[in-house]
């Protein structure tokens, strides 16, 4: 491939992304559009990589940027919002950009979903995620492209505000209060979820339309925190809330400034586990073999606790 647009390149995951298809094939063009070229600045160490001032939302820029291009990977997502907001960054936007891949003639695109994803989820992202998985592929099977949908669980790495949060809290509070602690998740490194874009990407014939991205183990949200708190040298007692103070804490959360650590919604797709079915092709049909979130153990700077 000698040209691919990225949106959502100069995200947590989509950093990621563009350095494994930098690694795999230094000659190709990576275009990533972004509201402010600002933010693109952690992708300046990649020769490759064309950062450009551009509305993702806007059908007839998009069209000419994707123009020559081989394949659009689509990351942008959003976990916080009305459900009009999840409705337009996951649905209505995947219909502009398809109408775009149409306009330039672009017939090959992966799409990173989520697992637990279903028309009739709990939750706005759970349900606006499949729906936009369905835009995709009606839009796609209609031009008679190609389509990779890729459904990771929780993605964890050194840059993810996921695993990086629970760290912090624990280095500050004596207990963790913890909504959803039974939730289900298969955490997924995100070097293992860049991989599979690249490994999609590469491969003429696909293991399937959707491939499951979950990582070895199985772990609630509290066996996540303690692990994350054992590897940063600050684990703290756990203190389960049940689903309705979860609710009550994330809507007072959702009332301080900036993007909320938890919000309503996110209490609600807790209720639907986020592990691999079992039943669609995983990362080992791409020959990835997924890391553990022991990965970590080298990012995370013990606390002496004796100090405290």
């Amino acid at each position: 491939m000698k040209k691919i647009v990225i949106t959502g390149g100069t995200g947590f995951v989509g950093r990621s992304i563009c350095e494994r298809l930098f690694e795999h094939d230094s000659s190709c063009r990576l275009v990533v559009p972004t509201r402010r070229l600002v933010n693109g600045r952690t992708l300046q160490h990649l020769p490759t990589v064309d950062l450009i001032e551009c509305n993702v939302h806007d059908p007839k820029a998009m069209a000419a940027l994707l123009d020559g291009a081989d394949a659009l990977v689509h990351l942008v997502a959003i976990l916080h919002g009305s459900a009009e907001d999840f409705d337009r960054a996951h649905v209505q936007l995947p219909r502009h950009l398809a109408a775009a891949c149409a306009s330039a003639g672009v017939k090959r695109v992966v799409h990173v979903s989520a697992l637990g994803v279903g028309l009739q989820a709990p939750s706005n992202y759970l349900r606006s995620k499949a729906a936009g998985e369905a835009v995709w592929q009606q839009a796609l099977a209609a031009a008679g492209g190609a389509l990779t949908i890729l459904r990771p669980s929780v993605i964890f790495g050194a840059e993810d505000r996921f695993t990086n949060l629970f760290a912090k809290l624990q280095r500050v509070f004596p207990v963790m209060p913890l909504a959803g602690a039974g939730a289900q998740f298969q955490p997924v490194w995100v070097g293992d979820v860049a991989q599979a874009v690249v490994n999609s990407l590469a491969r003429s014939v696909q293991p399937g339309p959707i491939i499951e991205c979950a990582g070895p183990e199985v772990m609630t949200l509290q066996q996540i925190v303690q692990r994350v708190g054992s590897l940063a040298g600050c684990r703290r007692p756990v203190l389960p809330l049940p689903e309705a103070a979860g609710m009550l804490q994330a809507a007072a959360m959702g009332l301080l400034p900036g993007e909320p650590m938890m919000s309503r919604d996110n209490v609600l797709s807790m209720r639907v586990p986020n592990v691999a079915s079992g039943q669609l092709p995983g990362l080992a049909a791409l020959g990835i073999t997924p890391q553990g979130i022991d990965i970590l153990a080298a990012h995370f700077h013990p606390v002496d606790l004796r100090h405290r």
